[in-house]
Order: structure tokens, then sequence, then C-alpha cells
């Protein structure tokens, strides 16, 4: 169990040099103000970087949750469930603030020649960078942290992922050597807790995501994919995640302002339809560890586990009660959402996912046993019960032998395994959303599912000479196709 502590994250002028198009006068006022930090340390931008990592899962996570359907609102035709355009500036902004920080702790660690600290910084650099690209494609790097240029240029979708992959091996290199003068510090690690080798491993697994979102193309080494997977995690005990709060897990938030009527936090009827048995036939014991059963009044033998449908809000037997607690939702009392909860950057049964599909084309045992792997892991994370855990997985629909194995059942058992993870939506995008029974959700204002978002209209009034023109929510990635 992580403790919760305030903790004040340290503000920095690099901070602002981002491309967000902050006018000179921010800048003076930077240089003058009596309470900003003008000289940083490696720990104190360690803290803030780790927290922010962590931070922008969540926003992430939450913002397209109901893209991959895990969530849907109670209003019918909302736009975070109908496609609808949305101004994501604040998303935008806080993974580049997040980023400029990290580059802050890079070029301090370069200067104090710390192999740790520059490998971790390399590592959460590309993180936030890869979530970047797969919101948006094409956007500002190569130029983005140059503080006299407020008009930076967009490097290409496929550049700004190779950029990625550079920082990734470079932090693999540093985090390699042993012999750093200047190594990690705890207490300011807030996600490995200054743990060098694990961060290596989670170099490694941010390099198979990396590898294996290109699976549609001709580029696709399914060896390299396994190769980072082999030197990546070897339980859950190696998991990436933060979890120390001002208050407590921002999921668990969500949860206790839906409790309070705050409304918030209503699960997809396509996720929860795909655990209780409704899509697939079997009750998935994970159901009763992600949320709460549903309580109907005065019908006890209504199903215990009921979802919104994405579009058309909240609408029980024709008519709509958003007071009424017939429905499920985020839960607080959930080892994933809990107020203690890590948020989850990447998780060691995600990975023996990516192994199952790599391995699939190949070696069909391997992936079988991953895949397996993957079930297990993620249901010992919910901390579902033995005997159920092993009844599910015995289960003849799930435990179907090597040569029976499909990409179909491996995504469908990932898709719960990333549950409110912003990694879910590149999948969803890469299997072309053909989970069973995914639909569009009603009322959609595309005809086809939703492929990235809009530019955040922040950086088309501040950068609007580079903000790529004429980008359609429906246009695919370079690595979509």
């Amino acid at each position: 169990m992580h403790k919760i502590y305030k903790y004040s994250l340290i503000i920095i002028a690099g901070a602002a040099l981002t491309l967000q198009g902050c006018g000179k006068e921010y800048f003076d006022e930077l240089s003058t103000n009596p309470n900003q930090v003008s000289v940083a340390t490696l720990p104190a931008l360690l803290a803030t970087s780790t927290a922010k990592a962590g931070l922008n899962s969540f926003t992430v996570g939450s913002n397209v949750s109901s893209y991959v359907q895990y969530t849907a609102n109670p209003t019918a035709a909302a736009a975070s469930d109908i496609y609808e355009t949305i101004d994501y500036t604040g998303m935008w902004d806080a993974l580049y603030f997040a980023m400029a920080d990290v580059n802050e702790m890079k070029k301090l660690a370069i200067k104090q020649s710390s192999s740790e600290y520059l490998g971790v910084a390399n590592v959460l650099l590309a993180y936030n960078l890869m979530m970047i690209n797969d919101l948006w494609g094409a956007a500002p790097y190569s130029e983005a942290f140059n503080s006299s240029n407020f008009t930076p240029k967009y490097d290409s979708d496929q550049a700004v992922y190779t950029s990625s992959m550079t920082l990734i091996d470079e932090a693999i290199t540093e985090l390699a050597k042993t012999t750093a003068t200047i190594k990690l510090t705890g207490a300011s690690d807030l996600i490995h807790a200054g743990d060098r080798a694990k961060w290596l491993k989670t170099a490694y697994a941010l390099k198979a995501r990396l590898l294996i979102k290109v699976t549609k193309t001709t580029t696709f080494n399914a060896t390299a994919v396994l190769a980072a997977t082999n030197n990546s995690y070897s339980s859950n005990a190696d998991d990436a995640g933060m979890a120390t709060f001002v208050l407590r897990n921002n999921w668990a938030t969500v949860s206790r302002n839906n409790a309070a009527l705050s409304l918030g936090g209503w699960l997809s009827e396509q996720f929860v339809d795909h655990l209780n048995g409704k899509t697939y036939g079997l009750f998935d014991p994970r159901i009763k560890k992600i949320t709460d059963v549903t309580v109907v009044p005065g019908n006890p033998t209504y199903p215990l586990y009921i979802g919104t449908v994405n579009g058309a809000g909240n609408r029980i037997n024709g008519t709509f009660n958003n007071t009424t607690k017939d429905e499920n939702y985020i839960s607080f009392n959930s080892p994933w959402t809990s107020d203690t909860s890590p948020l989850l950057i990447v998780t060691f049964a995600e990975l023996k996912f990516i192994e199952a599909e790599a391995a699939f084309s190949s070696d069909r045992a391997r992936a079988y046993t991953a895949y397996l792997a993957g079930i297990r892991a993620n249901m010992d994370k919910l901390q579902v019960p033995t005997t159920e855990r092993d009844a599910y997985l015995a289960d003849t629909r799930v435990a179907v032998g090597s040569s029976n194995l499909t990409l179909d059942l491996i995504f469908k058992e990932k898709y719960v395994a990333t549950y409110l993870n912003p990694e879910a939506f590149n999948d969803a995008r890469r299997y072309d959303y053909k989970y069973k029974d995914f639909t569009l959700p009603q009322s959609s204002v595309l005809t086809s599912f939703i492929r990235r978002l809009d530019y955040p209209l922040g950086e088309r009034s501040k950068n609007g000479v580079n903000v790529p023109a004429g980008v359609a929510r429906t246009s695919k990635l370079w690595w979509d196709l």
C-alpha cells in the first residue's frame, strides 16, 4: 500500500518553455517572480515529472474512456459519447508542461553526468510524447522546447513516433549502466522508488508498446517486440504506477463524486456486458472487483450489472432518472480505482498480451501461454479470489488450447486488462473496433469510429500557422492503416 501525503510540486521556469504560444511578458514575469524556483534539483524535478506522468495517464485515460466504451455519459447525446468536437487544450497543455519539466531534468542530468536520471528523463519524455502522438498524430517536438520560438513547427506523426523510439532506446542505454555517481532518489521517485532496474524494465515495456502499435504496417517486427517483452516485466510487482496524491486517486474522486450525485464515472453497457455474461455467455469475476453490484428497488431479479448505452444516456425502462443508482459506476471499492490505488502507466498483464499478439503467427504455444498469463496477472492485480480466477481460466471458452487461440481472444482479454488506460484507445483503433457487439454510439455525429482528436483551440490560436488543417476525426494515423 502506498502512503498518501501532500507534497509541493516544484514549479520551474523550464515548465513554461513549451510551444504553448506564451507571450514574452510571461517569461519576463517568470524572471522576476520572487516565488519562482530558479535552480531546481534533480530530485525535485524527478518528483514533479513522475507525479505528472501518473496524472497525465489519468487525464488521457479519462478523456478517451468513452471512445472505447469503458464509460458513458448519463446525458443523452453528450459530446464525449457521440464523437462531437471537444476542445482538449487543457490536456494538450498538461502533456507539454510535463515534457518541459522532464526536459529540464534531462538537461540537468546531462550536466551532472547522471545516467540514471538521464535514463528516467528519456522514459518520461517518451511516455508523454507517445500520448501526444497517439491522440493527434503530427505535433511539435524537435522545436518544442526552444524558449525563443513561440510557433514551433509540427513534426509528422511518423517522425514523432520515431523520436519516441529514439528516446526509449537512449533510455535503455543509460539505464543499463550500473556505475552512476548520482543515483535516483527513492523518496522523489513516485513511480519506481529509485529502482533503476525497474525503470529499465519500464523502458522495455514502452518499447514493446511502440513496436506492437505498427502491426498494420510493413515495418512491424514481431521478433523485436518479443525481445522487448523478454527484457521487461516478470510479475505484477514490476508495474509502473503513481500512487502519491494530494488527496486520493483521481478515479476514486470521480467515484466519490458520483456517490454524492455529481454525475460521472458511469460504466458503458459495452464494457459491462463484456464482463457480465451477456456478450460472451461467460461471467467474468473481475466485474465484481471493478464495480459494485447494481441495486434496483423493488426488483430483486433484475440483472446485477447494468451499463449505460453510449449516446443514449441513463434510460431504464424507457425513462431517464439520474438520481436512482440503478446502473454500474467506477467504484472506489475497487483495487483499480480505490483512494490509494496507483494511476497505472503500464502493467505486466498488458505486456503478456503484447507478447501473445507478437508470438501469435510464429509460436502459437508461446502466444497461448502468454495469453493465459495475462489473464491471471490481471485477475491477481484486481484481487479476484483464487478459486474464481482458476474457474474462469479453466472454462473451455477461455482455455481453448493453443491451436484454437485467436487474435480476437487476445484482444478480448486485453480490453479488460487495459481498463481506463490510455493505451486502450490505440488497441481499439488497431483492432478496428471489432470487439463483439461494439457499435457506434447512439446519435453519433460521425459515420465511422473516431480515429483521432481535433487540434486544441488553444494551440490553433497561438500556433495556427503550423497546425495541420482539415484533419478529420475519422482520418487515420500513419500506423492505423
